[in-house]
């Protein structure tokens, strides 16, 4: 796997994630939504982790600058 994901960008998914965690954990956001977002975050996170993003691979799309 090739890196596609710049600094910032793996930075804003971890906020994003952040985000959804407090909406759902403080009990603002439940049910359905809540438990798409908790999932949603972890999805942000892991591909934060990783450095890739595989919905970027179809369309030749990248957010890192080209080396």
């Amino acid at each position: 796997m090739k890196k596609n994901m710049s600094s910032l960008d793996r930075i804003l998914r971890v906020v994003v994630a952040g985000v959804f965690a407090y909406l759902y954990f403080g009990g603002i956001v439940t049910g359905t939504l809540g438990i798409v977002l908790v999932v949603l975050g972890a999805v942000f996170v892991l591909t934060s982790f990783v450095g890739f993003c595989p919905l970027y691979t179809p369309f030749n799309f990248s957010t890192k600058k080209k080396d």
